[in-house]
C-alpha cells in the first residue's frame, strides 16, 4: 500500500474547516468533573459519552464493572474491513493542590497557545481526537473506512482493578483486529512516535512494628527496637550501591531486546546533558553505563515512594517512632508478572525481615507487541502522510496503562500513538495540551483509521 494510494485531503480541509468547534466541544467536556478516586462527575460523563457515540451511530452501551462503568461502542461498516478497538479513559486525577493552579482545573483556558484543564492530556484530549476524526470521516464520506469498538475506561487513574476481570468476561465479544489508544506525550523532541509496549507495574508496602507506643530517645533508644531502621535496613537488601536489584529471581523473567528493539532504541533522540541540567542533576542513577533509553523499555525499577513514620515537623523531637511504612513500586517489563514479583518481593521480606508485613497492593503486567506487526507499516504511512514526518518506533514507554488485557487476554497487536506535548503536566497543575496538537491528533487518526481500512 502505497500513500498516493489513500486521499485525505478532504477529511484533512474538514478538520481545519472545524477547529473552532471542536475546541469549544472538548472544553465542554473537560468542564465535566470525572474523578474516579473521589466518585465525583463518573456517571455524568458516562452517559455523556454513552449519548455521544450513539449520535456518531455507534450501538453504545454502559457495562458494569465492580466499579465505575466501561463506557463501549461498536459501528460496523462491512464485516470484510478490519476493526479497531480504539481505547481510553474518561477519569482523571484529582486536581490537588488547587492553589498551584494558575486558572481553575474544570474551567477550560488557552493561554499561550495551550489549553489548560484538568483531563486535557490525560485523557480526554486524546481520546476524543478519535472522536472527532470519526465525525469528520463520516461527514466527508458518508462512512467509516474501517469497523471501530470504542472502549472508555473510568478507572484507569486508580488503576484499573477491574479491566482484567471485565476483560475476562467480554472478551468474546470484543472481536478486533488491533488496538490503538492514544496516550501520553510525544518523544521529548517534538516528533510523533509508536510505542509497541508498556511496562507493568506492582506496588505494596512494608509496615514495621515496634513497641506499643512512641518513645523517648533517650530513656529507649538503643533498647526498644526502631522500626525506621528496621525499614531501612530491609530496604536495603533489596537494592545496592551499583543499582542493581538484589531480591532473589526478580531478573529472571526479563526477555533481551530483538534486533529490531534495538536498532529502533539506538535511533530514539535524547540529549542525556540536557535532561541532567533541566532536573539538576549531576548524574543519572546507576548504573552509570545502562543508556537512556534501555532504562525505560528494558529493565524493571524498584522504587522508594515514601518512608513514613516519627516526626517529620519543625525543630526537633527526640522521639523513637513505634511504627514506619515504606510504599515502593517496581516497574515491571515483559515477560514479568504481577503475581510472580510480588511472591518474589514477599519471600524476601519473610528471609530478610520476617517481622515485617507486606502488603500487596495495585498492579498491572507488562504489555509487548512486535516492531516487525503487520499493523506497524500502515500506522508508519498514516501518520507520516498527516504530519510530514517520519514516527519514532519506541519498543516500550516507561510508564503503565493496562494494554495487557489485549495483547494477553484478547492477543491483539496493540499500539500507543500519543497525541500529548512532552511537558503536558498530566497529573500535576496546570495540566495542558499545546491547542495545535488537539488538531493534529484529530487529523492523525482520520487518517490511521483511513489507511488502517486500506490494509489488507
Amino acid at each position: 500500500m502505497e500513500n498516493k494510494e489513500i486521499d485525505l485531503t478532504a477529511v484533512l480541509d474538514h478538520i481545519e474547516a472545524h477547529q473552532d468547534g471542536y475546541l469549544e466541544r472538548l472544553k465542554t467536556y473537560l468542564r465535566q468533573p470525572s474523578i474516579s478516586a473521589h466518585g465525583v462527575g463518573i456517571q455524568e460523563t458516562a452517559d455523556l459519552l454513552q449519548s455521544w457515540l450513539e449520535e456518531l451511530g455507534f450501538e453504545a452501551e454502559q457495562k458494569p464493572t465492580e466499579g465505575w462503568p466501561m463506557v463501549m461502542g461498536r459501528r460496523i461498516e462491512d464485516e470484510s474491513l478490519p476493526t479497531v478497538l480504539l481505547y481510553g479513559h474518561y477519569d482523571v486525577q484529582p486536581a490537588d493542590p488547587l492553589d498551584l493552579w494558575e486558572s481553575p482545573p474544570f474551567e477550560p483556558t488557552v493561554r499561550n497557545g495551550r489549553l489548560y484543564a484538568r483531563g486535557v492530556g490525560d485523557n480526554k484530549g486524546q481520546h476524543t481526537a478519535h472522536l472527532f476524526a470519526i465525525e469528520s470521516l463520516l461527514a466527508v464520506h458518508g462512512k467509516l473506512p474501517c469497523n471501530v469498538i470504542f472502549m472508555l475506561e473510568g478507572e484507569e487513574e486508580v488503576g484499573s482493578p477491574n479491566i482484567a476481570s471485565f476483560m475476562a468476561k467480554h472478551k468474546d465479544e470484543i472481536d478486533a483486529d488491533l488496538v490503538v489508544i492514544s496516550d501520553g506525550p510525544v518523544d521529548p523532541s517534538g516528533k510523533s512516535s509508536i510505542e509497541f509496549g508498556v511496562r507493568g507495574v506492582a506496588s505494596f508496602e512494608l509496615r514495621a512494628k515496634g513497641a506499643n507506643r512512641d518513645l523517648h530517645s533517650g530513656n529507649f533508644g538503643g533498647v526498644a527496637p526502631n522500626p525506621l531502621w528496621t525499614l531501612v535496613h530491609l530496604l536495603a537488601t533489596m537494592k545496592n550501591d551499583q543499582g542493581h536489584i538484589t531480591i532473589d529471581g526478580l531478573y529472571d523473567a526479563v526477555e533481551p531486546p530483538t534486533e529490531l528493539e534495538r536498532a529502533a532504541l539506538d535511533t530514539l533522540p535524547i540529549d542525556v546533558e540536557a535532561v541532567k541540567a533541566e532536573l539538576e542533576l549531576t548524574q543519572l542513577d546507576a548504573p552509570l553505563e545502562r543508556p537512556y533509553f534501555e532504562r525505560l523499555s528494558l529493565w524493571p525499577t524498584l522504587t522508594i515512594n515514601g518512608l513514613h513514620g516519627g516526626y517529620g515537623g519543625p525543630s526537633s523531637k527526640t522521639v523513637l517512632p513505634n511504627t514506619a511504612v515504606a510504599k515502593c513500586d517496581i516497574r515491571l517489563v515483559e515477560a514479568q508478572t504481577v503475581q510472580d514479583i510480588f511472591d518474589k518481593v514477599e519471600a524476601h521480606v519473610k528471609k530478610h525481615a520476617p517481622n515485617v508485613e507486606f502488603v500487596r497492593q495495585g498492579g498491572m503486567d507488562p504489555s509487548k507487541t512486535p516492531l516487525d506487526s503487520p499493523f506497524t507499516e500502515p500506522l508508519k504511512q498514516a501518520i507520516t502522510a498527516v504530519q510530514g514526518d517520519e514516527p519514532l518506533l519506541r519498543p516500550a514507554m516507561g510508564g503503565s496503562l493496562p494494554n495487557y488485557v489485549f495483547t494477553k487476554t484478547l492477543g491483539l497487536h496493540t499500539f500507543v500513538v500519543p497525541y500529548a506535548n512532552a511537558d503536558e503536566d498530566n497529573h500535576a497543575p496546570n495540566e495542558n495540551m499545546e491547542v495545535w496538537r488537539i488538531f493534529n491528533g484529530i487529523k492523525t487518526s482520520a487518517g490511521i483509521l483511513m489507511y488502517l481500512g486500506a490494509w489488507r
